[in-house]
């Protein structure tokens, strides 16, 4: 044998990042070496005793690495032990191949039981709290899964070796313990049932997901390998990352099967993915495209786009990308957020006429400018932008009689004739407004943008349609792009959509959709298949969150009520399945007598809690320079979060506003101002008697940047206010 691939198997690396410096220098050499040549005499490769498919091999003269043989020059390293360990109990070894996702798995028995008297080792689980138990004592608990027989247990996807175990379960932190250490899925199955869910809801939620369809050879581990249930390092260089770098990112390394299947999968058309905060859309997002570049034709440009709604989320796009792929394939990929796109297109015919932009607070402020100028009070600015940019805009209407044909679905309320050419003609006048004063505002560039993509694809097609045609217009033949990837897909604009769609031409794996209506915090609600993006039977949902704990996504789910949320497509979606194997502390919510109390108690928080990764979340803008001064004088550098992020990014606590949140994390975080008439503020509350439509839509918007702001935490969350607390709090 001249070589061999090794590759690690998910889970194993958290045994060997806890073995000494010198013996992980060692495990980089060994790795080396049996790359090069598993039969080196050094390396005394040599199967076990009654596993044919193991093998032990010499890392050092105190440690051996077990490895499973998956076929070929397939190996996978499955763990590495005392060398006195490895030959102990040899029957304590248990790989396997599941029938139910077709994954290979690898158990320790020794090491699963030990990890019941240890306890769960995740920070997380080990700082929080237990759930209270009953007041029985231990020998006097009944078994947690008493009422799920083993065949009912091995269906849904445990591994059939820890069942004896299972059985022995009788404790909360005796479950958290055996999750952390079992096969993903049978953690998941076990943690989805103690929560209360059905075995059906479990098959449909957890286990369907990452099922196969084919039947299973359990003894074929080399087709086993290749199945996306797997989870193993997929390159040479990532064991060797995992040794240089403690706290290497695993997204880069180990996708959850469930994962693995979307990045992988192909389609004939646009497909949409969805899920929770924390469930790896984004993640999806990054590895889809290195996916797609890696398929791409040798030479070429930039075939693939990669875009999301702010500048901050595209900057952080960029530096994974990278970390994930390398420089290499980031050079195919054009990377930006989709109003930068916008302008770059319009810049290409402007050819220096360019007019200043405004974002849509100063938009809003030049139409209350003009209701002012023409006395008009039926409509107030908030609803004279919308309509604007989300009717008119959005649908490219460019006459008034386009106007009066528009649909207008979920827009407020029903408006006549009249109202129609009276808003109409407000508008030419905003139009106007704007010209004078060589302004144009964001949207209005994004629907420019979409013309111009939209007849470069006109174009396109009639030159396909007659390759002799003669071009002296230097149009385009061929399209921007071969593959559109889009993050943070609920915040794009109806115009943004047409835009991309022109951008790519419709065919296998054009557009790649990521994103969650339920975090929709600017009110752009579109309908993909209206706007030529037909995503039906092409949609997926995640529904394991990998950010926060149990506590805390209960507390958000619940922060949401009872409203209903589309699916980008005339459809409903919902959080059902939505859950974290991650345990940890209740939030805390505490009310006080007014605001300046609250700062107290904000300050209070900070200092209970230390350390860094803190952040404050506050509705209002004038509030963060408040938090910013009261945590100054107890010495605290705090550092405001901007459109372009953190001011001092090292800062240990940061502040800002609830929009400002969206894309990042940290492990505290106290959402602070939850009052009644500011979450939501008081302008939404007066719309109930004024728009009832509006009014829930509105309703819906602030709900979901409250449900954003307590999602980015990842261990604790305190939210609090002062006075009458927030209707959204339950």
């Amino acid at each position: 044998m001249s070589g061999a691939r090794l590759r690690l198997l998910d889970r194993a690396e958290k045994e060997i990042m806890k073995l000494p410096r010198s013996v992980k220098g060692a495990i980089y050499d060994f790795q080396h070496k049996f790359r090069h040549n598993p039969e080196n005499k050094g390396l005394r490769l040599k199967p076990l005793k009654g596993h044919p498919e193991l093998y032990s091999a010499r890392v050092n003269d105190d440690y051996r690495a077990l490895l499973l043989h998956a076929g070929g020059v397939e190996y996978i390293l499955v763990a590495v032990k005392p060398r006195g360990d490895v030959y102990e109990h040899l029957d304590r070894y248990r790989p396997q191949v599941n029938p139910v996702t077709g994954g290979i798995e690898f158990v320790d028995l020794v090491v699963a039981e030990g990890s019941l008297t240890t306890g769960p080792a995740r920070t997380r689980a080990a700082e929080a709290p237990e759930r209270p138990e009953a007041p029985a004592a231990p020998a006097e608990r009944a078994p947690l899964f008493a009422a799920h027989p083993d065949d009912r247990l091995v269906g849904l996807g445990v591994a059939e070796p820890l069942l004896p175990l299972v059985r022995r379960l009788t404790t909360e932190t005796e479950l958290l313990a055996l999750a952390e250490y079992a096969p993903q899925l049978t953690g998941e199955v076990l943690l989805a049932l103690h929560d209360g869910r059905t075995p059906d809801e479990v098959l449909e939620q957890v286990t369907a997901p990452v099922a196969v369809d084919e039947k299973v050879d359990t003894g074929d581990y080399a087709t086993a390998l290749r199945r996306p249930a797997t989870a193993v390092t997929t390159g040479d260089a990532d064991l060797r990352e995992i040794l240089e770098q403690s706290d290497f990112g695993r997204w880069k390394v180990f996708l959850h099967p469930a994962q693995r299947k979307l990045v992988e999968r192909g389609h004939r058309g646009p497909a949409r993915v969805s899920g929770g905060p924390g469930t790896g859309k984004t993640i999806v997002a990054l590895h889809r495209v290195r996916h797609l570049v890696e398929r791409l034709p040798a030479g070429g440009g930039k075939s693939v786009l990669l875009t999301t709604f702010n500048k901050n989320l595209a900057a952080d796009l960029q530096a994974r990308l990278v970390a994930l792929a390398g420089a290499e394939v980031a050079a195919r990929v054009h990377i930006t957020n989709v109003d930068k796109l916008a302008a770059e297109i319009v810049a290409e015919t402007e050819h220096g006429r360019a007019r200043r932009r405004i974002d849509d607070g100063k938009a809003r402020e030049l139409w209350e400018e003009l209701l002012a100028e023409t006395g008009e009070n039926r409509w107030d600015a908030g609803f004279l932008n919308e309509e604007w940019t989300q009717v008119i805009l959005g649908q490219g209407l460019k006459t008034r009689a386009e106007y009066f044909r528009a649909r207008r679905a979920g827009r407020g309320r029903p408006l006549s004739r009249k109202d129609r050419a009276d808003l109409w003609k407000l508008t030419e006048r905003y139009v106007m407004l704007l010209e004078d004063r060589n302004l144009s505002t964001l949207q209005q560039v994004t629907e420019r943008a979409a013309q111009l993509e939209a007849a470069a694809a006109r174009d396109r097609a009639a030159y396909a349609e007659r390759p002799g045609l003669q071009d002296d217009s230097g149009m385009r033949r061929r399209a921007r792009y071969r593959h559109i990837v889009v993050d943070e897909a609920q915040d794009l604009s109806a115009a943004h959509w047409r835009m991309l769609r022109a951008m790519a031409d419709p065919g296998p794996d054009d557009l790649f959709i990521v994103g969650d209506a339920h975090q929709r915090i600017y009110g752009n609600q579109v309908s993909l298949g209206a706007l030529g993006i037909a995503i039906r039977g092409r949609s997926s949902r995640l529904t394991l969150s990998y950010r926060t704990t149990h506590e805390i996504l209960g507390t958000a789910v619940r922060l949401l009520g009872a409203d209903t949320w589309d699916d980008l497509d005339d459809g409903g979606d919902d959080l059902v399945g939505y859950r974290s194997v991650l345990r940890g502390g209740h939030p805390g919510l505490r009310g006080f007598r007014d605001w300046n109390a609250e700062l107290d108690g904000i300050a209070a928080q900070v200092a209970e809690w230390g350390g860094d990764s803190i952040a404050v979340c506050v509705p209002e803008r004038w509030m963060v320079a408040e938090v910013e001064r009261r945590l100054a004088a107890d010495g605290v550098v705090a550092s405001a979060i901007t459109g372009d992020g953190p001011r001092h990014g090292d800062a240990p606590v940061h502040v800002g506003t609830m929009h400002r949140f969206k894309g990042l994390e940290y492990r505290r975080m106290i959402v602070a101002g939850v009052a009644d008439g500011l979450v939501p503020p008081a302008w939404v509350l007066r719309l109930a008697d004024e728009d009832a439509v509006r009014y829930r839509r509105e309703l819906r918007r602030f709900r979901s940047l409250l449900f954003v702001a307590v999602t980015r935490a990842r261990d604790d969350v305190a939210i609090s206010w002062h006075g009458g607390k927030s209707r959204f709090l339950p």
